[in-house]
């Protein structure tokens, strides 16, 4: 691939809901501009850009994928990623690497949740957007209703730059509205003029006139000679257009097919004539290493190197690929950066070109350019690469935090070890999702985004690492604890044959609402020599591990030794701690015994139409509604719910809000469970240990 210029650079988020086609257009761009030999398909499982296994197999997008191709003397970055909600994190990665995003929208579902949501972050990004109507050989397309959807849902100045001509399978072509003119589009791609069709002609000025009004809003010369009925100068339209579009003032919004090819060359020359190239981005913001210092950087070759990391791909034989975007500067193969973010020195071996899993190594890549790099030793997602002698660190991506955990287990014995070295593994390309061990438990827990994520990780982890496992819902952390006071005697006496066992103890629980446990020595006369009483609170602290009730942790008791009994040959510290634990667990069990289970402070932000069917949900999950507000156009719920309630709180909030709806929780306190509940858990507990 040919050297280009950073002016001569497009970086393009294609972002959409799920199934709008954004793969498929990608493949035409890359094909129309001659990149590949063939047009790869998602239905045939045969895409250049959905390479892995799990990506064929369910024919969705699951990870961002490159697709570069070079057009009008310029090169163009195509960011491919997954609509589907479990993988927003790759969207938000791709478009942090971007400088405008399109928003593909199928023209028969129209506008959808993930179109809503993907415009969202492209405006958290500040980033310029256009529109890409596809799919307009369906049946049931309609250009015109979709547009009408568009400038509902959102605020912005949105127009269109064509027309389609016909419908449905009667679809042939495009009106370009500025220049006045029909596009025929033939098989191997090329576009004739013609004639605007005569029943189109009346629509078509409509429009026209539309778009001249917004283009000619943006500059005073053109609004004077609009108001004044003079004919504009389509070049003179062009240029301001391109202004609008890259300070983000106009949506403009194109129209095709990516399956049969029309308005796919006319959505290149787009990219190229009117997105914003880096080197027309504001400088980016960021800080010296270790320090608050605020330091920037222009989008130029001129200035010292640096780039962010915003992908990582994790292959068990080739190793680490990382994929950044260069911000400033330019750099070449063989050479030695810093890792700013952790104050590391990496060196950079082959840079490569990434089109799909293909690789094109190229010797030296400048600001506003996409490369990868293999194997550096420490660098992950998010992290800034930068010239040593003058380093900068760009703020880190902001991923989502995983909402949706699982337990893991092997399906083979002996394969523990590899489950968390897999997943520790395939944690560097995906931060959405997170291992731990939790040693209460026991258990591998995964975390990620929702059950397809989760799915996704396990398969890959079979896939790429050997390890199949197990999953299930995780283990629950409760605590038992007493609510009355209660006293238990317990003698503890053994004789065989040789030096026997004796230790006598009286004690006395009760609740300790304000800490876990507190011992109490309340021996007077020396009923219990002084020798033993740390061995009976031994033996109580051991006996606490696993409760009486179902074998979880005690809490919140006060345990008083307040007499004894012992023999001065017999007795031992084991004694002591044998009849201390078996006291315990008697008087626990006299003392109203309960299970506590932990509560979350949940807060859920969902638009206004969702909010009564989301507070009744989360009244029939046991849930405690503790406060409402408006927050903008959406509704921020706060309750306390039991963890047992929410272990598919992303799938059920999703559904109930047709993805619209994000929560996030955090861990508030302990209370008691319901005694039919804690009667089943109980049950449940003994059956295991039968």
């Amino acid at each position: 691939m040919a050297k280009y210029s950073t002016d001569k650079l497009r970086n393009i988020g294609l972002v959409s809901h799920s199934g709008a086609g954004k793969t498929t257009m990608a493949e035409a761009m890359m094909h129309r501009a001659g990149a590949t030999s063939r047009m790869g398909r998602v239905d045939d499982r045969n895409s250049i850009l959905d390479f892995e296994a799990e990506e064929r197999e369910r024919q969705v997008s699951i990870s961002t994928a490159l697709a570069p191709f070079e057009w009008k003397e310029s090169k163009v970055n195509v960011l491919d990623t997954p609509g589907y909600f479990d993988f927003v994190g790759e969207v938000k990665a791709a478009l942090r690497a971007s400088d405008s995003a399109l928003v593909v929208v199928e023209a028969v579902s129209g506008v959808e949740v993930g179109t809503e949501l993907t415009w969202g972050y492209a405006n958290d990004y500040g980033l310029p957007k256009a529109v890409f109507v596809n799919k307009l050989e369906r049946e049931n397309a309609d250009f015109f209703k979709v547009l009408s959807e568009l400038r509902e849902a959102f605020s912005e100045t949105i127009v269109p730059l064509y027309l389609p001509i016909g419908s449905e399978k009667d679809f042939s072509g495009l009106v370009d509205l500025l220049g006045k003119r029909a596009l025929a589009f033939s098989d191997d791609g090329s576009v004739a003029d013609g004639d605007i069709p005569e029943d189109m002609t009346d629509l078509a000025e409509e429009y026209r006139e539309e778009l001249i009004d917004a283009i000619a809003e943006r500059d005073d010369e053109l609004l004077m000679m609009y108001l004044e009925g003079e004919e504009l100068d389509v070049d003179a339209l062009r240029l301001v257009l391109r202004d609008a579009v890259c300070s983000g003032d106009v949506v403009p919004v194109l129209c095709g097919s990516a399956f049969t090819g029309i308005g796919i060359s006319t959505l290149m020359d787009f990219l190229v004539d009117n997105c914003p190239a880096p080197s027309d981005t504001q400088p980016v913001e960021g800080t010296a290493p270790n320090s608050e210092e605020v330091k920037s950087r222009e989008p130029s070759t001129e200035e010292p190197f640096s780039g962010i990391v915003f992908k990582t791909l994790a292959d068990p034989y080739v190793g680490k690929m990382t994929i950044f975007r260069v911000i400033s500067g330019r750099v070449k193969s063989d050479t030695s950066v810093m890792n700013a973010s952790r104050s590391e020195s990496e060196s950079l071996g082959q840079l490569m070109v990434l089109r799909g899993n293909g690789q094109e190594s190229i010797e030296e890549t400048v600001a506003g350019d996409i490369v990868a790099v293999a194997k550096l030793q420490h660098t992950v997602t998010g992290d800034t690469l930068a010239d040593s002698s003058d380093p900068i660190v760009y703020r880190p991506i902001a991923f989502p935090t995983p909402i949706y955990s699982v337990a893991v287990e092997p399906e083979a014995r002996g394969d523990e070890d590899k489950i968390g070295s897999g997943l520790s593994r395939l944690a560097e390309e995906d931060p959405t999702f997170r291992v731990e061990r939790n040693p209460e438990t026991n258990e591998h827990i995964l975390s990620g985004m929702g059950d397809a994520h989760v799915a996704v990780i396990t398969e890959r982890l079979k896939r790429k690492f050997g390890v199949g496992v197990v999953t299930k819902a995780p283990k629950i952390a409760y605590r038992e604890t007493v609510r009355e006071t209660a006293t238990a005697h317990y003698r503890h006496k053994k004789q065989s044959g040789g030096r026997g066992q004796f230790g006598e103890v009286d004690i006395r629980v009760d609740p300790f609402p304000d800490g876990d446990f507190e011992f109490l020595d309340e021996i007077f006369g020396g009923a219990v020599p002084n020798q033993f009483i740390p061995a009976v609170e031994k033996g109580i602290r051991e006996s606490m591990v696993a409760g009486p009730i179902a074998g979880y942790p005690v809490i919140g008791v006060k345990v008083a030794l307040y007499d004894g009994g012992y023999h001065p040959v017999d007795s031992s510290e084991m004694a002591f701690k044998t009849a201390a634990s078996m006291a315990f667990k008697q008087a626990f069990m006299s003392a109203e015994p309960a299970l506590l289970e932990p509560i979350y402070d949940v807060e859920v932000r969902v638009p206004d139409s969702y909010m009564g069917d989301v507070i009744g949900d989360l009244n029939r999950k046991r849930g405690k509604i503790t406060g409402m507000e408006p927050e903008g156009r959406m509704q921020v719920i706060r309750a306390k719910v039991p963890a047992a309630e929410m272990a598919r709180y992303a799938i059920d909030l999703r559904s109930i809000t047709q993805g619209r709806g994000t929560y996030s929780t955090e861990f508030s306190s302990y209370e008691q469970v319901p005694a039919n509940i804690q009667e089943k858990i109980a049950e449940a507990a003994a059956e295991d240990e039968e």
